[in-house]
C-alpha cells in the first residue's frame, strides 16, 4: 500500500475544433509514439470524408460507430 495520497481523477479535455471530449479520447487512442498532431490530422480527414459521404453530423456517426448502434 502506497504512503502517498491517491491521484485525483482528471476529466478528458476537449479537442480544439469540435470541442468534444469523445474526439479527444479517440485521438488519444489513435496516437502513436506521442504524435498527437498526426492523430488529429488522421481523425479530421476521416470526419471530413464522413461529412461528404453521408451529409449528416459526423460526430453523431462517430458516436454511433463507437457505441455500435
Amino acid at each position: 500500500m502506497s504512503r502517498r495520497g491517491t491521484a485525483e481523477k482528471r476529466t478528458a479535455k476537449s479537442d480544439p475544433i469540435f470541442r468534444n471530449r469523445l474526439v479527444n479520447m479517440v485521438v488519444n487512442r489513435i496516437m502513436k509514439d506521442g504524435k498527437k498532431s498526426l492523430a488529429y490530422q488522421i481523425l479530421y480527414r476521416a470526419v471530413k470524408k464522413i461529412q461528404q459521404k453521408t451529409e449528416t453530423n459526423p460526430l453523431l456517426v462517430l458516436r454511433q460507430a463507437i457505441r455500435r448502434e
